[in-house]
């Protein structure tokens, strides 16, 4: 076992955690605004992922040049969803809006299914989807850029949260929707940018995996997982705190991949999901 090869897992585990970020930042932030665990947010990716692969093999768009129609897109989706699905079960058991998601990500996996088939699809990437080596390490450039983009949304979001009146009204929204309503904030409005931005950065994480992964009916499942234990571990509703348990989990799972063989690598992420749940069950980066 070579030092040079922790070091390319650990490279490679961030640059994977970046994706993991996009979609664990809209998870976390309709959970932190509206208490809801959205069990569509992988089925609402492999949507981004279809939009972009048509675009791409119909259209010969870029598949990074997809993310202008992709993004918006999703926000239109997202929006929709909540004005006219999620808006109805707001003030219902929290089984009642679990069932109801549930039921959007199987009509949507078979809607998918009709459509376009079981197949596992790909683009032609070859012009893009090559490596930087860089003292005998190896950086994948389409993984590098799903990182670089994850950090700017990071950033972006960060600051339209913090330092905007739009931003500061949804966290307000989020520590007290009757608070809101008596300061004069219109919390339907609120709520439904929230789910549309959410939807929005799983659709942008959607087009940036394009590049190096196929594309099919469960793909989603394959992030979404991962994004649900990054959200509990970083603080449910703590963007921040999704965003850097992303690269935790990115890189535990690819060093991993080094010293444990199958499944096993998945149960490593397991087994330390299970050790935050029971000595810090509030989240890594979040207050008791």
């Amino acid at each position: 076992m070579s030092i040079m090869m922790i070091v390319q897992a650990i490279i490679s585990g961030l640059l994977v955690g970046g994706i993991y970020a996009l979609v664990a930042m809209g998870l976390s932030l309709i959970f932190g605004v509206m208490g809801i665990i959205n069990f569509a947010h992988g089925a609402l990716m492999m949507l981004a992922m279809y939009a972009t692969f048509w675009l791409v093999t119909l259209l010969g768009f870029n598949p990074y040049l997809t993310l202008i129609i992709t993004i918006p897109l999703l926000f239109i989706i997202g929006a929709l969803i909540q004005r006219y699905l999620i808006e109805k079960t707001l003030d219902a058991n929290e089984s009642i809006q679990i069932l109801l998601t549930l039921g959007i990500c199987l009509f949507i996996e078979n809607l998918a299914l009709a459509l376009w088939s079981p197949d596992f699809r790909s683009i032609d990437a070859t012009n893009i989807n090559k490596n930087i080596y860089i003292l005998g390490l190896v950086i994948n450039i389409p993984k590098l850029v799903g990182f670089i983009f994850s950090l700017i949304c990071v950033v972006a979001l960060n600051i339209f949260l913090n330092k905007t009146d739009l931003g500061l009204a949804i966290n307000v929204s989020s520590q007290s929707k009757d608070g809101a309503r008596l300061v004069g904030i219109n919390t339907r409005v609120i709520y439904v940018l929230a789910f549309g931005l959410g939807i929005a950065a799983v659709g942008a994480a959607g087009t940036l995996v394009v590049p190096f992964l196929y594309v099919y009916p469960e793909v989603g499942y394959l992030f979404v997982l991962n994004a649900f234990i990054v959200v509990v571990m970083g603080g449910m509703g703590n963007v921040m705190g999704a965003f850097y348990c992303s690269l935790i989990v990115g890189v535990i799972d690819a060093l991993g991949g080094i010293f444990l063989s199958g499944d096993m690598r998945q149960a490593l992420v397991f087994g330390i999901f299970i050790l935050v749940l029971l000595f810090r069950p509030q989240g890594l980066f979040s207050r008791a």
